[in-house]
């Protein structure tokens, strides 16, 4: 055919013609694997922005994302029109006059970068083809990337073609969205509603003149003109912005010299949102959401979901500012404790001299310098002795040290850590959720993942299978010595308890007064009375999910268990017999606020109703009868409106974990407090019993909530029974103790300040 043109000009034409046609053709079909992928038209009208999902408290507080790239998309309507201005006149002014690519443009860059100043030509179209599509990802790249020069000629094609397609099928006011939907503004930040609120604290409706041209001016280099880490090149660059606006008659020369003077006047928002790395909330709700999403098919990090969790944003707020208020004065506590010793100690009390060694022997980076130096021990050692610039975790602030991978091992093993939640078991609602004194520096979440010795926190159990087996809280043991012999491996083996004071009273006490002073010995009667196999299916019935050893012991809580489960197992008895499975999160939407998914707690009956209200009788002895170890609490305003709460403190072996649960009308709160480190732990009962450890962060915490209205969390009595009550539970005998009896027989989870015992037998008479 082409013979047959005998002007050479028109056949020239025509072979170039028909040579960019297929070339354009092989590039859209990545022929040969030559070119890499291209955008199809399914792309094209439907692009991926990987929209960050959003993860709310109940109330509606943004607390969390979760991105691969931090972006909220906007409509048109909810941009300044100054940003409009700002980008148009300073990236693409004949934007509005081009179909994608223009050549007008291209032409001057050409002959401008053959004079040697060289300018791009790229509009605002081919850039977003660009940052949409990621055009210059390994993924776009094809078998001619190999080939020195054409990588950028084909970048190029590739952009121009995506550029055309999206001016086919987009408005311009929809390029522009797009645009500045996806394009990046530094942090891992991207889109003008994020970087808004970044550098800013606004909408991008809110945007001065100033403002938005301090934003787009950061698009030609996010780093160098970032206003927050180079504020005096952002400032340079802001005017050059300006000036290209009044260049382009979009701001009037007053407003030039005007706002050109201005400062930057940045306003960053710290985004709470755990952009930056997470928080143990953020990072509990994806835990939660991976097997939905995995169902679903949704991606968390980019599919735009909003999350709405169950918690109270107050409850969260007064739980966190309890848990900091008490934990400082804790780690003080601990340190003025151990003074210059070391606090990792066996349970006679000597010191571990190899604790910090052993413990490097656990780091990643042990093994690695192993395989090393597998023959030279020395060079490992000196590894571990080497200083080095880092920060670290305090409560005066972050600072900064020269510490040594051992230096760092000594150091943290002695900081103490918390874990606390607060449930609403008749629906299910985790309303609070702390899962340790800071996330930046320790990722470990002790509400779910950690889990410790109970301690005296399990002994309700024993009494609640005393209860199903048909005892009354008024029957009624002796606190004595005993001795219970069990089969260990087929030996016949002895376990003799002690009470923490390591005395006996020889006083018949009732099961309620037993477990509000919290008696050992008693308990371990009851455990053996009932069989211990029958306490374990107790705590599995109520919602304890991990291995339990069925031992005499079990009832003194030697097994390890998690905040969560604990939490969820003592709602049961409040939430009248019926065990919910909590939930953290109530409701899934899209990016349109259109409900994907709605979460309702299952529950499911597994104690009567006269056993769970017994079991809240049980639980208030702490506070009214003698010696009940949650007196302490009356240190605290929470006695308005003949206000009942029930609790049980916990204590471990050699004070190495404390407890704290709180039962009131409405809620169950479960708090642990301890050392990561297990071996690292306080001296005695005057410091470091649950009674003073856990129990105050609960009682502040309530008491926080108690004075804020706005909660609707209100002092009160429990529920009356709506079953008859069929076995006696008011008993009298124990009533008038003397006050020595109770102080003299305090257990390990009691309180022993005189001042906080008042006069019980009036609390008892007057409930």
């Amino acid at each position: 055919m082409f013979r047959r043109i005998k002007n050479k000009p028109l056949r020239y034409t025509v072979i170039t013609t028909y040579s960019i046609i297929i070339l354009l053709c092989a590039i859209q079909l990545n022929f040969l694997w030559l070119f890499g992928y291209s955008p199809t038209i399914q792309d094209i009208k439907m692009p991926n922005m990987h929209i960050s999902s959003e993860v709310y408290t109940a109330d509606g507080k943004l607390i969390g994302k979760y991105y691969k790239e931090n972006r909220s998309p906007v409509l048109f309507s909810e941009i300044s029109p100054s940003v409009i201005n700002a980008l148009v006149a300073t990236e693409d002014v004949r934007f509005f006059e081009h179909h994608g690519i223009d050549l007008h443009s291209l032409i001057s860059s050409i002959i401008s970068t053959a004079k040697g100043d060289k300018r791009g030509a790229s509009t605002i179209t081919q850039q977003l083809a660009k940052n949409l599509y990621s055009t210059r990802n390994q993924k776009s790249q094809g078998l001619i990337k190999y080939i020195p020069g054409a990588r950028t000629l084909f970048y190029k094609l590739k952009e121009w073609i995506t550029a055309y397609e999206l001016e086919k099928y987009y408005s311009k006011q929809d390029i522009l969205t797009l645009y500045l939907n996806t394009v990046p503004f530094g942090n891992n930040t991207y889109g003008i509603k994020t970087a808004a609120k970044l550098y800013f604290s606004k909408e991008p409706n809110k945007l001065q003149i100033e403002e938005s041209a301090t934003l787009v001016g950061m698009l030609k280099a996010t780093t160098t003109y970032n206003p927050i880490k180079n504020p005096d090149k952002a400032l340079g660059r802001r005017n050059v912005v300006l000036n290209q606006m009044h260049k382009y008659s979009y701001i009037s020369p007053a407003d030039l010299k005007r706002l050109s003077n201005l400062p930057l006047k940045l306003k960053p928002l710290e985004l709470n949102e755990a952009s930056n790395g997470g928080s143990y909330l953020r990072s509990a709700v994806a835990q939660y959401l991976e097997k939905w999403c995995e169902e679903n098919d949704y991606d968390l990090y980019s599919d735009g979901l909003k999350i709405y969790t169950t918690i109270d944003s107050r409850l969260q707020k007064y739980a966190e500012e309890a848990v900091a208020e008490q934990m400082k004065i804790l780690q003080t506590r601990f340190q003025n404790v151990w003074g210059n010793q070391n606090p990792w100690r066996t349970s006679d009390g000597v010191e571990i001299s190899d604790f910090p060694e052993k413990a490097a022997q656990r780091l990643p980076c042990y093994a690695a310098l192993k395989a090393q130096y597998p023959t030279r021990p020395d060079s490992v050692k000196f590894y571990l002795n080497q200083p080095k610039k880092m920060k670290i975790f305090s409560w005066d602030g972050d600072k900064e040290v020269y510490f040594s991978t051992l230096d760092s091992i000594k150091y943290y093993a002695k900081i103490l850590n918390t874990g606390m939640m607060t449930l609403d078991p008749f629906n299910g609602h985790i309303k609070v959720w702390i899962g340790g004194i800071n996330h930046n520096y320790f990722k470990y979440d002790h509400v779910n993942q950690a889990k410790r010795q109970a301690g005296s926190v399990f002994k309700p159990f024993v009494y609640l299978t005393a209860l199903q087996q048909g005892m009354s809280p008024c029957d009624t043991f002796i606190d004595k010595p005993v001795k219970i012999a069990f089969s260990d491996k087929g030996k016949m083996e002895h376990w003799e308890p002690n009470n923490a004071s390591f005395n006996f009273s020889g006083q018949a006490m009732s099961l309620r007064w037993a477990m509000g002073k919290s008696i050992n010995s008693i308990t371990a009667q009851v455990t053996e009375k009932v069989g211990w196999d029958h306490v374990v299916k107790s705590a599995h019935l109520c919602g304890i999910g991990s291995n339990l050893k069925s031992v005499p012991s079990v009832g003194l809580g030697p097994n390890d268990v998690s905040v969560f489960e604990m939490v969820k197992a003592y709602g049961t008895f409040l939430n009248t017999g019926l065990r919910t499975s909590p939930i953290l999160v109530d409701r899934i939407t899209d990016h349109d606020n259109n409900t994907i998914e709605q979460f309702t707690a299952k529950q499911e009956r597994v104690i009567t109703k006269e056993i769970a209200w017994l079991m809240l009788y049980m639980f208030r002895g702490g506070m009214e009868e003698p010696g009940g170890t949650s007196q302490a609490l009356w240190a605290w305003d929470l006695w308005k409106n003949n206000n009942q709460i029930g609790g049980k403190t916990g204590t471990s072996s050699d004070y190495v974990d404390g407890w704290y649960m709180g039962i009131t009308k409405d809620l169950v709160t479960g708090v642990w407090v301890g050392c990561d480190e297990r071996s690292a732990h306080f001296k005695d009962s005057q410091t470091g019993e649950g009674s003073r450890t856990a129990l105050p962060i609960f009682a502040k915490f309530m008491e926080k909530v108690y004075r804020d209205p706005a909660t609707k969390i209100t002092q009160g009595r429990f529920p009356k029974p709506d079953v008859d009550i069929t076995r006696k539970y008011q008993c009298e005998s124990h009533r008038f103790a003397s006050d020595s009896t109770r102080v003299d027989s305090l257990s390990t989870d009691s309180m022993t300040i005189q001042e906080a015992i008042i006069d019980t037998e009036k609390t008892v008479k007057s409930n």
